[in-house]
């Protein structure tokens, strides 16, 4: 039997990937003749994934266009979709041609910062304060050490979090346009050896949980993590009763009832209908981190009634997105990335816009549906 261990970190050429595939042929005894159908070199994953012996391919569709009047995304944007769920690109679809026949949507970045939140083991509270005061007497050293690690990403905020012989700092950088967790990870962990060498506490992760990475948390929710985006339309009652068969007020109701209270009384952070759904599909299109859908997730959706129109409005707390490094320079990728001009520097924020009003149109279709009892017969027809 081929030596499945001995192969798995041996270069990154395609003739490496077909041996390490073969080897995986022959100890699971499965033909990988699909996994092997790929078109690029192995070697331009070389930073994004370890023992490649192929890849899976995902259904890529588009909804849109979508009309967007934001701060950075300005235009129609065709969107690209990658995801295996039938359905779900003809309700975006749906949602988009509904917010295009009102105006458009609005939208707007409030807050651009990566976190990373290290825990030191200090003495006690004494020594938990001292420390903290010797960080805040010498943030001309703590800049220097950030400076050391990047020429891209700087330090904007910082927070202490004391708890008895432990002591949390949660940084947040500005990691221009690439998502930024690596960049914050390297620069967090510089700043705590300077703090191990002048205070006497001993870093015990440079991740503390209190980022919060890749994990549902309320500090992401109140705080922010990533981008801040809020995206809105306003869509007239007459649109509302043409185009999506209910009213303003049953489409208010659905929301309170379900996204609002629903939510509030099992406990979920974020208050939507299905927003991981767009955020994921839209993250894997264009090479962003999968995990992080679960800032998505995060979305509050609200709707009013405004003089009879329906008032729709998205905010998210925590998009977590880059247009450099990553995924986002893997051929596929980037060439959805080209579809909306978000490939490259300079466009991360307005990705950050394309992802909320991605999610706003979802949102709105999926309200609608369940708002005049149609949504099972959408999956029955589309995703069955």
């Amino acid at each position: 039997m081929a030596d499945i261990v001995g192969l798995k970190n041996r270069g990154k050429t395609k003739a490496d990937a077909d041996e390490r595939r073969s080897a995986a042929e022959e100890y699971t005894g499965v033909k990988l003749e699909t996994i092997s159908n790929y078109g690029f070199d192995p070697e331009l994953a070389s930073k994004n994934i370890e023992n490649m012996i192929g890849t899976v391919q995902i259904p890529l569709g588009y909804a849109g266009p979508v009309r967007i009047e934001g701060e950075y995304a300005k235009g129609e944007f065709l969107i690209p979709l990658a995801t295996t769920e039938g359905a779900l690109v003809a309700s975006i679809s749906r949602g988009m041609s509904v917010i295009n026949a009102s105006g458009g949507v609005r939208s707007a970045v409030f807050a651009d910062a990566m976190t990373r939140a290290p825990v030191f083991r200090v003495e006690g509270i004494e020594h938990s304060k001292k420390v903290m005061d010797w960080i805040e007497a010498n943030m001309d050293l703590v800049d220097a050490e950030v400076s050391k690690t990047t020429s891209h990403g700087r330090l904007v905020d910082m927070e202490f979090f004391p708890d008895g012989r432990s002591l949390y700092m949660r940084l947040s950088f500005d990691t221009a346009d690439a998502m930024g967790m690596n960049m914050a990870t390297i620069a967090s962990e510089a700043v705590c050896r300077l703090v191990e060498k002048e205070t006497g506490a001993v870093m015990i992760s440079v991740s503390g949980n209190m980022c919060s990475d890749k994990k549902p948390a309320a500090i992401n929710m109140i705080s922010g993590r990533g981008k801040t985006v809020v995206a809105e339309a306003t869509i007239p009652s007459d649109i509302v009763k043409e185009k999506l068969h209910t009213t303003t007020s049953a489409i208010v109701e659905t929301n309170y009832r379900k996204n609002l209270v629903g939510s509030s009384i099992a406990g979920t952070l974020g208050a939507n209908a299905h927003a991981a759904n767009m955020v994921a599909a839209l993250y894997i299109a264009t090479g962003q981190d999968p995990a992080q859908v679960v800032g998505g997730s995060m979305t509050i959706t609200t709707c009013e009634d405004v003089d009879g129109d329906l008032y729709i409005c998205v905010r998210m707390p925590t998009v977590e997105v880059g247009t450099v490094g990553g995924g986002t320079a893997l051929p596929c990728q980037k060439e959805a990335l080209q579809m909306i001009g978000c490939s490259g520097a300079g466009k991360a924020k307005k990705l950050s816009e394309i992802v909320a009003s991605t999610v706003l149109a979802g949102e709105l279709s999926t309200l609608a549906a369940q708002a005049a009892g149609q949504l099972g017969q959408a999956h029955k027809t589309l995703g069955r």
